[in-house]
C-alpha cells in the first residue's frame, strides 16, 4: 500500500535499544550472584565467556550517560534471576537488589524510561540441576522471583516483558541452554517447558497487574513474518504451519490463554504435546498483556516437506534460519534478499509486514525490543568506528516502521540491538550490534573503553528529529 502521506512517529514514541544481563553486565560472581545456566553451559569453541562481557555491572552510571547524550527515551534491559535469588529460590540477596535499583535510579534520573526484561536465557543452574522448565516447582520460583522485583522496583519500573523469546528456547532449546542432558525426546521435553513457562507467564501477569501500579506489561517473543516459497498451495500450507509452530503458538496463549490449533494438531501429531494439569488452561486465562514486545531481525521463506522413511524430527537452524521438520515445512533460500555476514537474511519490508501482521491479528500495541545488525567492525586511527552498514540497516528498517504506522500500527516504541557492544549469544564479542564500542576483543580484555561508533551520532539525531531525519 502506497500512501500520499505518511504519519509521523508519535510525540511520546520510545526511542532506546537493549540489552541484556548475561550479555553484557560481566560481575558474573560478585556481590553474592548466583550461577545462571549461562555461567555453567559449554561454549562453542573460540567464543567468550559471559565473566566480564562488557562489564556493564562497573561501568552503568557511565554508560547510561552515554544512552542519555544519545537521547534514549527508554532502555531496555534485564535483570538477572541469580543476582536477586543466587539459588532461584529463598534468600533474597541485597546487594543484587541494590545494584538494580542503583540502574534503575540513574535511568530515572537522566529521565529514561526503564522497559525490565524478567527473563532472558539465565535460569537459576541449581533449578536447572532440579530439572529446570522441565520441573513444574520452577513455575512457582519464578512467580516469586517476580513478586520480588515487582516489590523492590515496581514503584519505578512501569514497563515490564515476561520471557525474552521463548519461543526461540523451545525451538533451539539445546543450544541455549534448557535442556540437560540424557533427555530421550527433546522436543517433548521442550514443549513440557513450554506449558510451564506459559503458565508462568499468565500468573506474573495478573500479578503485575495487581502490584504495579499503572504497570505494564507483556510476552516478548521473536517473531518473523514466513513467506511461502513459490504460490504453490503446498508452499501456503508449510508457511502457515512454520507460522503456527514458531509465531501465533506463544501470541495465542499470551494473548487470548489458549493453544494455536495448528500448533496444537502439530504437537498432537509428533507425540510431542504436554501433560495439562487440571486447572492449567483456566490459569492461562485472564494475563490480559497491554502490549506485545518483540524482536525482529528476518523473515523466513518455506516450503512444502514430504514425509519420507525417516521418522519426522525437528532439525536444527538457529532464530533466524529455519532448516526444516519432516512432513511440516522445509526451509527455503529467498532470492530476493541480502544476508548479513553470520547468514541473517536482511529484510526491512518484511519488518513491515510482520508489524502489520502482528497487530492485525492481536490489535494490542507494539514495542519492537530487538532489531539490529551484527558485524565486524574494525576500530580505526583515532578511535572511529565507520559503522556505515549498520546505519544502512536501521535506516531501511525505520523507514518501514514509519509506513506500519502509517498503516494504522500502534507502535509505541523501537529498542535497537544493542545499546552496546555486549557478547553473542553464538558468535561472541567478534559479533558486534552496539552503537557504543567496547575496546575487547575475544579473550583481551583490554581496557574495556568505551567508544562512539558512527551509528552512535546518526542514532542521536534520529531521536532529536523523533525520526524525522534518518
Amino acid at each position: 500500500m502506497y500512501h500520499k502521506v505518511e504519519n509521523k512517529f508519535p510525540k511520546n514514541f520510545l526511542w532506546g535499544a537493549s540489552t541484556s544481563a548475561y550479555q553484557v553486565e560481566g560481575a558474573y560472581n560478585k556481590d553474592g550472584k548466583g550461577a545462571s545456566v549461562q555461567d555453567t553451559k559449554v561454549l562453542p569453541e573460540g567464543t567468550a565467556d559471559f565473566k566480564v562481557s562488557s562489564d556493564h555491572y562497573h561501568h552503568y552510571k557511565e554508560d547510561i550517560a552515554l544512552f542519555a547524550e544519545m537521547g534514549f527515551k527508554t532502555y531496555r534491559f534485564s535483570i538477572s534471576w541469580t543476582r536477586i535469588i543466587p539459588n532461584g529460590t529463598g534468600e533474597v540477596n541485597e546487594k543484587g537488589i541494590e545494584f538494580y535499583n542503583n540502574l534503575i535510579d540513574e535511568l530515572k534520573k537522566y529521565n529514561i524510561e526503564p522497559l525490565v526484561t524478567m527473563y532472558h536465557f539465565d535460569l537459576p543452574d541449581v533449578l536447572q540441576q532440579r530439572g529446570g522448565w522441565s520441573n513444574r516447582e520452577t513455575v512457582d520460583a519464578f512467580v516469586e522471583y517476580a513478586r520480588v522485583i515487582f516489590e523492590n522496583f515496581g514503584d519505578r519500573v512501569k514497563y515490564w516483558l515476561t520471557i525474552n523469546e521463548q519461543n526461540m528456547m523451545i525451538l533451539h532449546g539445546a543450544a541455549i541452554g534448557t535442556v540437560n542432558e540424557g533427555c530421550e525426546d527433546i522436543q517433548k521435553e521442550l514443549y513440557q517447558q513450554n506449558h510451564h513457562m506459559m503458565l508462568a507467564q499468565a500468573m506474573t501477569m495478573k500479578l503485575c497487574h495487581k502490584m504495579v501500579e499503572d504497570g505494564k506489561i507483556g510476552p516478548a517473543p521473536n517473531i518473523s513474518a514466513i513467506y511461502p516459497a513459490s504460490p504453490k498451495p503446498e508452499d501456503v500450507l508449510a508457511a502457515q504451519n512454520f507460522n503456527a509452530i514458531r509465531n501465533w503458538l506463544y501470541l495465542d496463549m499470551a494473548v487470548y490463554g489458549r493453544y494455536n490449533a495448528i500448533a496444537w494438531s502439530y504437537m498432537k501429531e509428533k507425540g510431542i504435546e504436554p501433560k495439562i494439569e487440571d486447572g492449567d488452561m483456566e490459569i492461562l486465562k485472564g494475563g490480559d498483556p497491554d502490549f506485545i514486545a518483540f524482536n525482529y531481525y528476518s523473515t523466513a521463506t518455506v516450503k512444502e516437506s514430504k514425509i519420507d522413511d525417516s521418522e519426522g524430527k525437528f532439525i536444527g537452524g538457529d532464530q533466524q534460519i529455519a532448516t526444516g521438520d519432516l512432513g511440516v515445512f522445509n526451509g527455503a533460500h529467498n532470492d530476493f534478499l541480502e544476508k548479513t555476514e553470520f547468514g541473517w537474511e536482511i529484510d526491512p519490508v518484511g519488518f513491515r509486514t510482520t508489524l502489520r501482521e502482528i497487530y492485525g491479528r492481536y490489535n494490542l500495541p507494539l514495542i519492537v525490543t530487538e532489531n539490529g545488525l551484527g558485524a565486524y567492525d574494525n576500530l580505526e586511527d583515532g578511535d572511529t568506528i565507520n559503522d556505515d552498514y549498520r546505519i544502512d540497516y536501521l535506516r531501511k528498517h525505520i523507514e518501514q516502521a514509519k509506513l506500519a504506522i502509517t498503516d494504522g500500527v500502534e507502535l509505541l516504541g523501537y529498542c535497537p540491538w544493542s545499546a552496546i557492544d555486549l557478547i553473542s549469544t553464538h558468535q561472541g564479542f567478534k559479533k558486534r550490534y552496539g552503537f557504543i564500542y567496547v575496546n575487547r576483543d575475544e579473550f583481551d580484555l583490554k581496557d574495556l573503553r568505551r567508544i562512539r561508533k558512527k551509528s552512535f551520532f546518526w542514532y542521536k539525531n534520529v531521536i532529536k528529529s523523533n525520526g524525522e531525519e534518518i
